[in-house]
């Protein structure tokens, strides 16, 4: 795999010589606006419902569950912008749109995916864990 690298600056507007690899360590770093949308509340979800294929706005929210049909959207466009998913209209009667991960947003269904089943492998034990904390701090 090639690394990335990101032009770094002293000033937004004064260019330093080198070139440095993305580090989402670095608050300046752009890579940490891109860690923060996939890690969101809702575009895991979204990920994990169109690595089956492309769907509806309304099979996606159904599927999500607990997602505002507002928030979908911000979400939907969100991962559009950032180039994860495409937006199909089709001039149908009545119309329909479908939405469907793009080569980019299916680079993230393998990660997204064993995140996903770590946290469904150890729910019992984060749930057992805050509650020994809680208990102990209050």
């Amino acid at each position: 795999m090639e690394t990335e690298y990101l032009k770094v600056t002293e000033r937004e507007d004064e260019p330093v010589d080198g070139m440095q690899p993305f580090d989402v360590l670095n608050p300046a770093c752009p890579s940490r606006t891109v860690l923060r949308h996939l890690t969101d509340r809702w575009t895991p979800l979204v990920v994990g419902v169109l690595a089956a294929g492309p769907a509806r706005f309304g099979e996606l929210r159904d599927q999500v569950g607990g997602v505002t049909a507002k928030v979908l959207t911000q979400t939907l466009r969100s991962m559009e912008r950032d180039g994860l998913v495409v937006r199909r209209a089709l001039a149908t009667m009545p119309p329909r749109v479908d939405y469907e991960l793009t080569a980019l947003g299916r680079t993230l269904v393998e990660p997204l995916d064993a995140l996903r089943g770590w946290a469904e492998q150890h729910a019992g034990e984060v749930l057992e864990a805050r509650s020994s904390y809680d208990e102990a701090t209050l």
